[in-house]
Order: C-alpha cells, then sequence, then structure tokens
C-alpha cells in the first residue's frame, strides 16, 4: 500500500479537489516515519516544498482512525500571523473531517480557548508564550487539555534554535510531559538548515527518543540573480552622474547622485511585478519604500507600496499579506526579517535585497520567499557606496558587504551550505525564568523539590548544582525569592513584580514602545518620543505629531505629504561563520568574474582584488596600515575574533573590530609586525585558561532578565558559550 491510499479518506479527497499530481518525496517520508515507527520527525527542505502537508497529513490521518481523548495534535509556531496563516490552510483541509482546529494566542478568541478547555479535542495552534502562560497558571486545565497528546509540530525550528525562545519551548514542553505523564511525538519543520544533526539533537531534548530526518531529492533548482552597485561620491570634484545611457553629466551641487539612481532603477525593476524588497534595519526599508511611493506619485503611477515590519500594526501587516496573496495588484513590500517565514503569500515575481543579507541562512530564506508554484527564484542585490575617492586609508575603499554578499551566494548556490546554529548551554536568564514560573505554579517547593523540578530539564544539562546554588541565594539576597520558616522558598517581594507583569511570559527582550495613532487607527509603534511637529515615517507613510499623551504612551499624528525618516534604535550584532569569511578570502584570492554582477560590480570586483592584493593581507597574518597602527587578518569567524581579541588584551595588546568589516582585527602596537606574528602563534601554542582573560566587568551575552543573574554566572556564560578558543586554534592552523 502506498502512502497515497494509507491516508486518511477525507486527506484523500482534499487532494484529489486541490489536483495534486502526486505527493512529494517529503511527504512519502514522512508517512513512512509517522505510520512504521515511535520516533520523532524533522523534516529540513527548502521552502514550498510541502513540508507542513508533509506533517499534517499523517498526523491527521492517525488523529482520524484513533481519535485522542483530549487536544491530539499541538502546533507550535514563532509568530501568531504564521498561525493565523496556518489557520487558514489546515480549516480547509480538516473541513469534512470532523476534527477541529483552535488556534491559541494573545489575539484569539477567548470564547474558543474556553470551549477548548471544556471540551478538549482536535488541534491547538499556539506560540510558546501562551503555552508558558497555560502551563504556569491553569495547570488543572493543561492536564486534561493534554491528557492524550500524541504530536507537537515545531514549526520553523530554526527560529527557535537561535536564541533563548527555543530553550523556553523545550523548557515548557518538558514541564509539561512531567505534568500530564504524555510524552508526544515531536515533528520539527525548517527550510534552513546548516547542521541536521544539531537540530535533530534540539528536538530530541527531554522526550527520549530518536530523531529521523529523511533525505529527500530535491533535484537542482535554477535561480536568477544579479547585483548592481550606485555610487555617492562624497568629494564634489570626485562624482559624475550616469542617466542610465552611459552618459556622464557633470554636477557640483549634490553628493547623493546614487541614491537618487537607486530608487530610479528599484522602480523600474519593480514596475508591475510582486515583489518583496528586504532590508536589515527598519529605517532602511522605511526610507527606500517612502522614496518608491514619492517617485510613483510624481510618475502618476499606482501606489502598490507597502512596509512590512514589527513595529507596524498588526492589522496593517495583514492587510498587506492579504493584498499579496490575493494577486489582483502587483503589490510591492518593504520588509526586515518578518516575511522571511513562512507566511503564505502566493508566488512572488522577484525578492530584493538591500546590500548583504546578515548570513547565507537569511539569504535562503529570503531566496525561498519567491519561486513558488513552478517558478524560477529571482533576487537581485543593489548596494550604494559612499565613495570619497582621495582617501589616505588603505583598507577603506575595500566594501566588505559587497565581498561577502558574492561569498554568501556562492557558497548557498555552490557549495550547499549554511551556518551551523550553535547550542546554547548556560542561558541563565532561561534558568531564573523557569525557576519563577516553576514557583509562581507550584506555590512554596523546598530548595531540592525546586532544584529537581528545574535543573533535570534537558536544556539544564550542562548547569551545575553549585551554580543553581549560588543563584538561588543571590536571588533571596535581591528578594526575587524568599525563605520560608520552614526552609522552603516562594517568590520574594520583588519577584511579585516580575511574575505578575504581562511581560513575564516573553523571555525576549524588547524595547519600551510608544504607540502610533492616526486618531483612532494603530498604525504601529517607535522606540522614542517624537514631539508636537515632528515628522516621521512609520508604515511607509509620512506623519506629524499633533499629541503626546506621554502618561499612556501614545502619539497622535496626522497624515502628511514628503518623505520622512525615523531613527530606530540599532541593536545591530554581527556573528560570521569561519566558513564564511574564508569565502570572503577566497574570493579575493580567486579570479572568477560571477556571471550574475553587472558591469560595474565586475569592476568594483576587480578593483577592489587589486587593493587586497597589493595590500598582503591576503598572504600576512599582518599588515602595517601606519607606523603603529596593524592590521590583524586570521581569517576566522567572529567568534574565534573576538577570543583572540582578549587573548591579545592579556598581553597588553589593544584590538578593536570593526562591526561594518568584522573580518580583521585593528591594533596599535609599539613594536613590529614580525614581533606582532609571533605573539600569535604564541598564544595558538598556548595552553591558554579563558577564566583568566581580562574580560569587562560587565561582560555578557545579553539577554532578559540578566539583571538578576550573579555576574560571576554571566561571565561563565559568555565564556562557555560565546569564546572559542580551541576553534580559533583550529580554524588557523587550516
Amino acid at each position: 500500500m502506498d502512502a497515497f491510499e494509507r491516508l486518511a479518506p477525507f486527506i484523500q479527497d482534499y487532494i484529489y479537489q486541490n489536483k495534486w499530481e502526486e505527493l512529494h518525496g517529503n511527504q512519502v517520508a514522512a508517512c513512512e516515519v509517522i505510520f512504521d515507527s515511535d520516533d520523532n520527525l524533522l523534516l529540513s527542505s527548502g521552502t514550498a516544498s510541502g513540508k507542513t502537508e508533509a506533517a499534517f497529513l499523517p498526523v491527521l490521518t492517525e488523529l482520524y482512525e484513533r481519535p485522542a481523548h483530549s487536544v491530539g495534535v499541538m502546533y507550535i509556531s514563532p509568530l501568531k500571523a504564521l498561525i493565523n496563516d496556518q489557520f487558514k490552510r489546515l480549516d480547509g483541509l480538516l473541513a469534512d473531517s470532523g476534527i477541529p482546529v483552535t488556534k491559541w494566542h494573545g489575539d484569539a478568541s477567548l470564547t474558543q480557548k474556553n470551549r477548548l478547555m471544556k471540551h478538549p479535542e482536535g488541534v491547538l495552534q499556539i506560540t510558546p508564550e501562551s503555552l508558558e502562560s497555560l502551563i504556569t497558571g491553569k495547570r488543572g486545565a493543561c492536564m486534561s487539555m493534554f491528557s492524550d497528546l500524541r504530536f507537537v509540530i515545531i514549526d520553523e525550528v530554526h527560529s527557535f534554535m537561535r536564541d533563548v525562545r527555543g530553550l523556553q519551548l523545550l523548557c515548557v514542553l518538558e514541564r509539561l510531559k512531567n505534568l500530564t505523564g504524555v510524552n508526544p511525538r515531536r515533528i520539527g519543520l525548517s527550510a534552513t538548515l546548516g547542521d541536521v544533526s544539531l537540530a535533530q539533537d534540539w528536538l530530541n531534548t527531554g522526550t527520549g527518543r530518536k530523531c529521523v530526518a529523511p533525505v529527500t531529492e530535491e533535484g537542482k533548482k535554477r535561480v536568477r540573480l544579479h547585483i548592481e552597485r550606485f555610487v555617492n561620491y562624497a568629494d564634489k570634484r570626485d562624482f559624475t552622474e550616469r542617466d542610465g545611457s552611459q552618459n556622464k553629466v557633470n554636477d557640483s551641487s549634490h553628493g547623493d547622485i546614487g541614491d537618487r539612481e537607486h530608487f530610479e532603477y528599484l522602480f523600474r525593476q519593480t514596475l508591475d511585478k510582486k515583489t518583496i524588497i528586504f532590508a536589515n534595519s527598519r529605517e532602511e526599508i522605511e526610507f527606500v519604500m517612502a522614496n518608491l511611493r514619492e517617485l510613483a506619485l510624481k510618475k502618476k503611477a499606482p501606489d502598490v507600496y507597502r512596509v512590512h515590519h514589527g513595529n507596524v500594526s498588526a492589522l496593517l501587516r495583514e492587510n498587506t499579506e492579504d493584498e499579496m496573496k490575493s494577486g489582483e495588484e502587483k503589490i510591492v513590500t518593504g520588509a526586515t526579517v518578518t516575511l522571511e517565514l513562512g507566511i503564505d503569500i502566493g508566488s512572488l515575481d522577484q525578492a530584493v535585497q538591500i546590500g548583504a543579507p546578515m548570513n547565507v541562512s537569511a539569504f535562503a530564506q529570503r531566496l525561498g520567499r519567491c519561486g513558488r508554484r513552478g517558478q524560477v527564484p529571482q533576487i537581485l542585490f543593489t548596494f550604494v557606496e559612499s565613495l570619497k575617492i582621495h582617501s589616505s586609508d588603505t583598507l577603506g575603499p575595500i566594501n566588505w558587504e559587497f565581498i561577502r554578499t558574492i561569498a554568501i551566494i556562492e557558497l548557498y548556490i555552490r557549495d550547499h551550505w549554511m551556518e551551523p546554529i550553535p547550542p546554547l548551554h548556560h542561558a541563565y536568564n532561561l534558568l531564573y525564568h523557569q525557576t519563577m514560573s516553576c514557583l509562581k505554579s507550584n506555590g512554596e517547593m523546598s530548595p531540592a523539590g525546586l532544584a529537581q523540578a528545574v535543573l533535570t530539564l534537558g536544556c539544564f544539562q550542562h548547569i551545575t548544582r553549585e551554580d543553581y546554588r549560588k543563584l538561588l541565594r543571590h536571588l533571596v539576597a535581591i528578594e526575587q525569592l524568599q525563605s520560608t520558616e520552614h526552609g522552603g522558598l516562594v517568590i520574594g517581594r520583588e519577584g511579585e513584580k516580575v511574575v505578575n507583569s504581562h511581560k513575564f511570559l516573553t523571555v525576549f527582550s524588547a524595547p519600551e514602545y510608544l504607540l502610533v495613532k492616526d486618531e483612532n487607527r494603530t498604525i504601529g509603534t517607535v522606540d522614542k518620543v517624537y514631539p508636537v511637529g515632528t515628522r516621521f515615517a512609520l508604515a511607509g507613510m509620512s506623519w506629524e505629531t499633533v499629541d503626546v499623551n506621554a502618561k499612556s504612551k501614545v502619539i497622535f499624528v496626522k497624515r502628511v505629504q514628503g518623505i520622512s525618516q525615523v531613527d530606530w534604535d540599532m541593536d545591530f550584532t554581527v556573528d560570521l561563520h569561519t566558513i564564511l569569511v574564508r569565502k570572503i578570502r577566497s574570493i579575493l584570492k580567486g579570479q572568477d568574474p560571477y556571471p550574475y554582477l553587472s558591469e560595474r560590480c565586475q569592476e568594483r570586483l576587480a578593483e577592489i582584488r587589486y587593493i587586497a592584493a597589493n595590500t598582503g593581507i591576503l598572504d600576512h597574518l599582518v599588515t602595517a596600515l601606519s607606523d603603529k597602527k596593524y592590521a590583524l587578518f586570521p581569517w576566522v569567524g567572529t567568534r574565534q575574533m573576538v577570543t583572540l581579541h582578549y587573548t591579545l588584551l592579556e598581553r597588553g595588546v589593544k584590538s578593536r573590530m570593526l562591526w561594518g568589516t568584522s573580518v580583521y582585527l585593528e591594533i596599535v602596537f609599539g613594536g613590529t609586525g614580525e614581533e606582532l606574528e609571533e605573539m600569535v602563534r604564541d598564544i595558538l601554542r598556548s595552553h591558554l585558561d579563558l577564566y583568566r582573560l581580562p574580560l569587562p566587568d560587565k561582560v555578557q551575552i545579553s539577554g532578559k532578565y540578566n539583571e538578576f543573574i550573579p555576574q560571576e554566572l554571566l561571565r561563565k556564560q559568555f565564556i562557555e558559550d560565546y569564546l572559542d578558543f580551541e576553534g580559533l586554534k583550529e580554524d588557523m592552523r587550516a
């Protein structure tokens, strides 16, 4: 019996009605794992490869043939929007099944939630925070709601693996297992995993099961790529303007020629094409979309320009998603990371990336947004450079972002490589959160009982009992916890303020936002007050502040014409992998022309290669920049580079890593280049104790609730989970 014949009748009917010609390879493989084993399942394949259906078709068949006495399937997503999108898809699939589906998040219907608690059944779609709220505040309801839970489907696994929110999810799932005595199978879905084995380990945490990750042949995919470049010249005497016909027009009054040419180019390239334009910051995408809208107004073209990021109101974002999905107009949407994940917006004609993607994984996500429904994926990259030709900085003319883009493309398209996601072993801020959550749920607990409930969770297997004792003693000292006369622990006076806040459920940091309203319509949020009369951009439109209610944290605005900018606080961090940095080096050393580069980009690449070859940075560890300033090029990843920075500091040598390049250390050193190089070689030969490095007093991996963690433990987390001396030695030997 083949996979199709094993599916429930209502699913077979659905497949016929939707005119599927056959099941995809990953759908057949998923059926075999779900029907014929008791293993967990990890489905890792490209966007639009049918992963969601691959998970749900056999799982719903199992639920149909053997109904559960509670919620049978729990689907967990990182985004409410993704839940809403999947709800629509599941609703159609389950229409004739008798299996209900309920969405459960902050914006979901309270009536539906109450109905599910009274009569738990079917499929539940939920976020980690809502699940945390359930298990913390409604233990009794949880026991009945999940007493026969069979499957947990975790969407966008790579997104969860990257930060502490994913560990929170694993902790809550394990606490739910301990509460109900039920150990459901887990199914993970992801389009961008660099190391599948790390994801298998992550998915298995606390289950005691093994995880199967079927490998299915997806076939070679064609991709259309193009990179274009524009230039702003800093010196008036240096620049000329191109009008697109290769004619050069002298202009001595404006230095933003490249910006204007860039917007004209984007306008032409996106005209009558359904497009997502990605940028790496909210400010940049707001500015780009405002300029495109202004151009459309001047050219009497339709206003098809939208903005989609986390600070735009949920209603406006949903309207944009619906407009893109309807296909009636060729909508052009500017986005940051919010449209990377798998919200269904139908077929795209293309994606545009302004500047370099953060890494290979981000590129894969963004490329995956186009090329659905049989189309060839098409992505356009654009760069705007600000050049000062008469610069005395030897390495200044090298555009590292441009070279990094080529490296990212080559690693994904040619080498089929993506960054592995390193595990987080010492998330003390999550340890604090789960400790407080357990006490809120259970009331008074003995220290031993608390340690048994929390420290035995799979996510904390690398944290010692001594470290936990240090944390508990510290929490008592700062009144987050309180000791009772019976020797137990309860939430303390200061801790009550934390756990009773609506923000307690989240473990990720978010700035304080102010609501922006046009009369009674919510436009979105900003992270600073814009006084009355100030103009700023939000949701691709310009607004002027007409009133500020500081107490309620609301800015009232009116719509105005023209282009405005907004300056959100930046939180940029870079974490490049050694393989990506090495690929940058190989591109600089090589001669490949890369056919997706425009003529201007080909010229720029040749120029950068010439500079790199003549400065010696490709073949020498140390390059002199001036009498006492050196560039140190170990060609290793960011974590290894930071480790080298601190090992040099231990020997009295100060260095800095420019975040815009992130591939070398700039060092002021009184000795010769040879002496500096020998010092590095000596470091690599040494047996270094990372705990003796001269780290800053407040060094830490950023995280919500760090204020409640002893500095000693935050320092340990930084050393154990971020620094990598062994990796530095290994990479520099390679």
